[in-house]
């Protein structure tokens, strides 16, 4: 594989798998209400290109931005940190 530039990798939990090529990985992060000081969860859903459909439902991730395959898919599986228990 040749050099990329700067990517940036995400790290994030596998929540569907049943298109063909194609994962849905949702990753949450903690963030802080600027005026309540509560703690909130913000999550975010990537589509990625799994070329070899590899990855299982609950499997956790790490996705790196790519050229854009499709309409809405501009995330690559970079490799699988964690599978799933079974």
């Amino acid at each position: 594989m040749s050099e990329r530039g700067h990517q940036r990798i995400r790290t994030g939990t596998v929540v569907s798998n049943r298109m063909d090529k194609t994962a849905v990985v949702t990753i949450k992060r903690r963030v802080q209400h600027s005026k309540y000081r509560k703690f909130l969860t913000r999550r975010a859903r990537y589509k990625v290109h799994d070329a070899e459909n590899q990855c299982e439902i609950g499997d956790t991730v790490e996705i790196a931005e790519c050229r854009p395959y499709s309409a809405d898919k501009r995330w690559r599986l970079s490799k699988i940190t964690e599978r799933a228990a079974k």
